[in-house]
């Protein structure tokens, strides 16, 4: 049961952590010679699918997480670490839902491009903040038994 715990936390990691860096460094970068609209309807779609994926992924990451550390006794400094960081990261991805996202959203269904590409601006440095911060909390999930 604990290797299965550990891969659904692993995969949950690297769906939410690989899909910021995917959107962040890669298709951020590749959509400057499309139309300020389309680009705009662009995010709108994928932040559609990606938003609540993350979602899952967090609730996978809360469950496997708290058993492996309170059922298969898994602890130490990096696993506190881990956990610090990782509701710092739900904490963000909470805000980014309830606030810019949904403006952004509604911005973008009503036609308003200024308005949407300033959310977006918003949207943009929180998951630059969590990426920074999943990258950290993988270096030290993949790193920290052997500290």
């Amino acid at each position: 049961m604990t290797s299965l715990a550990v891969a659904l936390h692993a995969l949950a990691a690297l769906l939410w952590v690989g899909g910021m860096a995917f959107a962040y460094m890669f298709l951020r970068p590749s959509l400057p010679p499309l139309a300020a609209a389309e680009r705009l309807g662009l995010w709108r779609r994928l932040f559609g699918r990606f938003l609540p994926a993350v979602g899952g992924a967090i609730l996978v990451l809360l469950v496997t997480g708290y058993w492996l550390f309170l059922g298969a006794g898994i602890s130490g400094g990096h696993v506190h670490l881990m956990q610090a960081l990782g509701w710092l990261m739900f904490l963000l991805y909470g805000h980014l839902v309830g606030a810019p996202w949904k403006r952004f959203r509604n911005a973008v269904d009503d036609g308003d491009v200024q308005a949407a590409a300033a959310h977006l601006e918003s949207i943009r440095r929180t998951i630059a903040i969590n990426l920074v911060l999943g990258v950290v909390v993988v270096a030290v999930g993949a790193s920290g038994r052997y500290w």
